[in-house]
């Protein structure tokens, strides 16, 4: 391993300016949904220089929107593909996907920003840009972890199957069609912000919105009517006495520094359009976490079982019961042994670069590691250079050491992993 050790760090040492003016030309091209296929098109280009087999296609057919996991309202996917390019091995090592999704998140507020949110300017060792932190950077670091081998010569017994997909940010599409499309292999690295941590365990997500009906009056005789805000109140305050009881048994070492491991979070209220009237009608919705080993319906259950014991307790929701509904994104939880081989193999690597052991814990968000996972059989674990806490906020940006360090660790993981031939 010395020798290919040895190779790997002098070629991405000398590669770092042009690490960087490739992290700037893809945070240049926003990437927002819908707005993919410019970025996309930089990773296509890097992928044929590298000689790459290259599979490149528009999702969105039948058969992805008729798979039980896929919930995407998009309806329009053109000119927006999605990529897997693989590098080839010999045939009798294990595979490797190496998972980034290309989408960010819209920038917001403008002038909340330092800069242009698409800037991509260098600054005292930091790439500036929506994007960066997630996860272009981390995406970079995969690129180079491939050339890197390849510029090194050295050949593997097992595939490098590096993805590039769309539709991460609203619930996975990209990465379940890769999956459909027949894409899966002996393990997988998802490089989303960890903060150079390993997430062997990701939590799950689902939206839902709660009808809850009131009777309406005037708001000088509000006695004969029935507020839906107030009963809303009430439904929120045992949602959160739920989200206390769901997240007690997740009380271990790995989420030692995640408060609440699976919320539950009310993201938008809308009641009322008449301060002198009660209001009637009160929709709340919010987006419900999903605990790693359990499934989608398991989490669906709990929170049906509480509010039909509401409609059934309260004697206005005996009247009138609130009603449910599922609706939008959905994130897939993941889970993997932090004794599996994978994880030994890249902790190995991580302490061979960083010379020390690295820091694991459980996904305070959702990934596609799901899909990855539970639909295509191939165990994962989410592992990258930049930081949570950037992630999605203003002036994000990520560490070029980290991006070049993250790039190391996961080029000789591959060498571990994938088996390299000998020279």
């Amino acid at each position: 391993m010395d020798m290919y050790e040895d190779k790997i760090r002098t070629w991405l040492d000398d590669s770092r300016t042009k690490a960087i003016q490739l992290l700037q030309k893809l945070v240049q091209e926003p990437s927002k949904r819908g707005q993919e296929g410019s970025a996309q098109a930089i990773v296509v280009e890097k992928c044929r220089q590298l000689g790459l087999e290259i599979d490149l296609w528009e999702i969105g057919d039948e058969h992805l929107r008729n798979h039980p996991h896929f919930y995407c309202d998009r309806k329009d996917f053109k000119g927006n593909p999605n990529l897997v390019a693989i590098k080839r091995g010999t045939g009798t090592g294990k595979s490797i996907i190496l998972n980034g999704h290309i989408d960010v998140v819209p920038e917001g507020d403008h002038s909340a920003w330092q800069d242009d949110p698409y800037s991509g300017r260098l600054i005292d060792g930091k790439v500036f840009g929506r994007g960066t932190t997630d996860m272009k950077g981390g995406n970079v670091s995969l690129l180079l972890a491939i050339e890197a081998i390849v510029e090194s010569g050295i050949q593997l017994k097992g595939d490098v199957i590096f993805q590039s997909v769309i539709e991460e940010e609203s619930g996975g599409a990209g990465t379940l069609a890769a999956v459909i499309r027949g894409y899966k292999a002996d393990g997988a690295i998802i490089p989303e912000p960890t903060n150079m941590k390993l997430f062997p365990l990701q939590q799950g997500s689902m939206w839902f919105r709660l009808i809850v009906t009131g009777k309406s009056a005037h708001g000088g005789t509000r006695y004969e009517g029935v507020s839906a805000i107030e009963k809303a109140m009430l439904v929120m305050k045992e949602i959160k006495q739920l989200e206390q009881e769901r997240n007690e048994p997740l009380r271990h070492s790995l989420y030692k520094n995640v408060p609440i491991p699976i919320p539950i979070n009310i993201g938008s209220m809308q009641s009322g359009n008449w301060p002198s009237s009660v209001p009637d009608t009160a929709v709340l919705e919010g987006r419900f976490g999903i605990a790693p080993t359990e499934t989608m319906e398991q989490a669906q259950n709990s929170l049906i079982q509480l509010i039909e014991s509401m409609n059934e307790r309260d004697e206005w929701f005996k009247e009138k019961p609130m009603k449910l509904e599922w609706f939008g994104a959905r994130w897939l939880p993941g889970s993997l042994e932090t004794d599996h081989p994978l994880m030994k193999t890249i902790g190995t690597n991580y302490e061979l670069v960083k010379g020390k052991e690295p820091v694991v814990e459980a996904s305070p968000w959702a990934t596609d590691g799901g899909y990855l996972s539970t639909v295509g059989s191939t165990p994962v674990v989410v592992f990258g250079p930049g930081e949570t806490k950037m992630a999605h906020d203003a002036n994000e940006y990520i560490e070029v050491d980290r991006m070049m360090e993250a790039a190391k660790i996961i080029a000789l993981t591959i060498i571990d992993w994938c088996e390299a031939e000998q020279l």
